[in-house]
């Protein structure tokens, strides 16, 4: 699979389906995800490895919330790197409070899967309704 947008857009289907196994799929064994500083239950940094970055960082955010990743526009920088803009909608499962944040995600790509993902997006949406 050559084409970044079809590479990219494997990793937002198995968001959408929250398909643990095709996020790994998804992505290169050696897998780093930089998740911005200031998110909610410390996930907020460097995550090498996908193992890790689905245990240590999705993981914990699906079990907290529940959320929908919706990617709306692929912007293709070269045959290595997309970004991808996009929408975190959901709620805080204790609370109930929505979360509704905009994301900037720039994916590395490497032999048709995702090799690092790095995360930009509005955490104080995401604080708020953690502290709630």
């Amino acid at each position: 699979m050559t084409d970044p947008t079809a590479i990219a857009q494997r990793l937002y289907d198995a968001f959408a389906a929250h398909d643990g196994e095709a996020l790994l799929a998804a992505m290169t064994e050696d897998f780093v995800g930089t998740v911005s500083v200031g998110m909610p239950l410390g996930v907020g940094g460097r995550h090498e490895g996908r193992d890790a970055m689905l245990r240590d960082c999705w993981a914990q955010v699906f079990i907290t919330y529940d959320m929908a990743v919706e990617a709306d526009r692929y912007l293709v920088c070269s045959p290595d790197e997309v970004v991808v803009l996009g929408s975190y909608r959901g709620t805080e499962r204790a609370t109930g409070d929505p979360v509704d944040a905009r994301f900037a995600h720039i994916l590395t790509l490497r032999d048709g899967h995702v090799a690092a993902l790095e995360q930009i997006t509005d955490t104080r949406s995401w604080a708020a309704a953690a502290a709630a």
